[in-house]
């Protein structure tokens, strides 16, 4: 046995030092692909500036040098020295990534600058609606500065669409010049109405006032201190046009200062009703059929600060998924200044609580069992899920590679396991060394399905699953190693949410680095995971690496699955792929089959990264990679460049949420 075990030992070392040539050969790629991009960007920019359509300022050539210097330096391979079979060697976690990108702004100048044939094309789409709708903006006002307010009135009065009307609320203001400038501009436009409420009631109650107001059969919410892109009606618009049965509407948002120069751009995902759970992301700019707003009541008074956050919540709850619709531009500038919540959380920090509250409301309106915590120093939610009096069974079906690992991997699950259903099911294809056929004979709380021959992981899964009693299938890599107690808890309670059929978890590397937090489809030209490499406690592209939510994949490394949706898709593919992109098709063809794909940051297993599995890159294993990317694309080509998980003004060049130069998407 010790021999054995010496042996073993021995292959993991040389191995650890093919993983360390394989990671360094990922890198160069990596930096290949960032080269390139870079190329794509200035040769756009050069382009556009000798068409002197935008002249580009010193401050992006800069930066654009400042980025190939950077590129070119050695220690941004982060590698540092490390043992072998010790998963990836200090990596340096991108922390930087998340902060606020120094070319946005030239982004903007690039693709987010409306001109005059933009507004030409715009025009003409708008002139080829059969029935356009009439928005009631409304607009609750309560002394702000007199600049911000006719900015914020002004930039409704320019929009490219003309069919609005600004609904004003004046709550009660005790700013003498107030009144006189709502005064002036409702006597120069007769689409501004305005209102003045005899006591000061707060932004719910001025808000509903303003609804009141409303004859549109489109509300849109607007605050008094921000800006609205002068096509954001218009694209709106145009989107409603294409999906006549929508309710509710929400577009990617930015900041914008004093000198108007704009930046932390949230680009969003598609509709994610988990997200929601955690953050109003919907937030602006926001569009709701009037019908539902009356229906479900106007803004509830108490939720101030999460007001909108309370009604979104109580408006999806009467519509379906599909009834919500996402325009992906930045279409509302919220205005950063010191009393504003854009600026800090600690202007309102009333608004966590109210949040908190909203969250909890809307789950026991849903009859969903759960406690809403706040995640400290913000306004996010954590939703801690509610296990049934009676849990499912979980059997947890780990494929045996190595038996050191497997030993650790198994303790790991039963020390930290608190769940009171598990069914531990072990897979032994035959063809192990003996410290793991020992292992396996030695341990008899474990069922062991043999399934010898020349098969797939994913037959290997499949034959488990037909083995397992359990109503929740949990598979996992031997060589993942459980921190969290409640793992189990927290993937089973979001797996049991309406229409979630599979979960993830948060897999991270060895020195804390984050190795998956949820696949998104296209990165690479394949599949990527995104937030990898930044520190565990991080919270990511605004908050979303602390926050559940729903991928179109997650790893099977770690993966809970309904049994009913399992066989509902037919299991794991064993015919078209030989072990690549194994879980990325299953979750595809969840989502396929109506299933959504949900993750959580609360479990957290760290993945030693399969030190003894063969490399992608080598002999036959590159061609099997091969035939299985080729398959990836014949299959779900549709859904590589267009990931509703995904904003289209990202990069899919990168795994941390950084611009796409271009776009790929036109307001054009």
């Amino acid at each position: 046995m010790e021999a054995d075990a010496e042996t073993e030992s021995l292959r993991a070392q040389v191995e650890g030092s093919e993983w360390l040539a394989a990671k360094v050969a990922e890198q160069m790629a990596q930096m290949a692909r960032t080269e390139a991009e870079l190329v794509r960007a200035e040769a756009d920019l050069e382009a556009l500036n000798s068409s002197k359509v935008i002249r580009y300022s010193g401050r992006f050539r800069r930066a654009l040098r400042r980025a190939r210097r950077s590129l070119h330096q050695p220690a941004d391979l982060g590698l540092a020295p490390a043992p072998p079979g010790s998963g990836p060697p200090g990596l340096v976690p991108p922390s930087a990534a998340f902060l606020e990108d120094p070319r946005y702004q030239t982004w903007v100048e690039c693709y987010d600058t409306i001109d005059e044939g933009a507004r030409a094309i715009i025009r003409r789409r708008l002139a080829g609606l059969k029935d356009p709708p009439l928005v009631s903006v409304i607009l609750p006002v309560f002394n702000p500065p007199e600049i911000y307010l006719r900015e914020a009135i002004d930039s409704i009065r320019g929009q490219l669409y003309e069919n609005w009307q600004l609904c004003v609320a004046d709550d009660a203001s005790t700013a003498a010049w107030v009144p006189k400038v709502l005064a002036e501009y409702a006597a120069e436009d007769p689409r501004v109405i305005v209102e003045r409420r005899s006591a000061n009631g707060h932004i719910s109650a001025s808000s509903n006032t303003a609804i009141g107001l409303a004859t549109g059969e489109w509300i849109a919410l607007f605050d008094h201190d921000d800006i609205m892109a002068e096509h954001a009606l218009a694209l709106a618009v145009l989107a409603l046009a294409e999906h006549p049965d929508a309710a509710l509407l929400y577009s990617d948002e930015d900041h914008i200062d004093d000198d108007g120069q704009r930046d932390h751009a949230y680009f969003k995902p598609d509709f994610d009703p988990v997200l929601l759970l955690g953050q109003n992301y919907f937030s602006h700019l926001c569009m709701l059929r009037r019908d539902l707003v009356e229906a479900v009541g106007g803004y509830r008074v108490g939720y101030e600060g999460s007001q909108d956050w309370d009604l979104v919540l109580r408006a999806t709850e009467q519509i379906r998924p599909d009834q919500v619709v996402h325009v992906p531009h930045v279409l509302y500038h919220w205005r950063a200044h010191p009393g504003s919540t854009a600026s800090s959380l600690s202007a309102k920090p009333y608004a966590a609580a109210a949040a908190q509250r909203s969250v909890t409301d809307h789950l026991e309106r849903a009859g969903q069992l759960g406690s809403v915590l706040t995640i400290g120093g913000s306004s996010f939610n954590r939703v801690q899920w509610s296990i049934p009096d009676t849990p499912p069974a979980v059997s947890v079906v780990v494929l045996a590679r190595n038996a050191l690992r497997m030993i650790r991997c198994i303790d790991s699950i039963m020390i930290r396991s608190t769940y009171p259903d598990i069914e531990l099911v072990v897979v032994d294809d035959g063809d192990r060394r003996p410290p793991l056929r020992q292992f396996l004979l030695e341990r008899s709380d474990l069922t062991v399905v043999r399934e010898y021959g020349d098969v797939s992981d994913s037959a290997l899964r499949n034959a488990a699953a037909r083995a397992a009693r359990g109503e929740v299938l949990c598979f996992v890599h031997d060589d993942v190693e459980v921190i969290t107690d409640r793992w189990l808890e927290e993937m089973v309670g979001l797996l049991l949410q309406p229409g979630i059929g599979a979960t993830g978890a948060k897999l991270l590397y060895p020195d804390g680095s984050v190795q998956h937090s949820g696949v998104v489809a296209g990165i690479g030209g394949t599949t990527g995971n995104v937030h990898r490499l930044i520190d565990r406690l991080e919270p990511g592209y605004f908050g979303r690496a602390m926050l559940a939510q729903c991928y179109s994949a997650v790893s099977w490394a770690c993966m809970t699955v309904r049994r009913e949706a399992f066989e509902q898709v037919g299991g794991f593919d064993e015919a078209h792929l030989s072990g690549a992109f194994g879980d990325v098709d299953f979750c595809f063809r969840l989502g396929e089959a109506g299933w959504r794909v949900g993750w959580t940051p609360h479990a957290e297993l760290i993945h030693h990264e399969s030190v003894d599995f063969a490399r992608e890159s080598h002999g036959e294993n590159a061609v099997r990679f091969a035939r299985d990317i080729r398959y990836l694309h014949t299959r779900w080509g549709r859904l590589l460049g267009a990931d509703p998980a995904y904003n289209p003004n990202l990069s899919l060049a990168h795994e941390v949420f950084s611009l796409a130069w271009p776009p790929r998407v036109s307001y054009r």
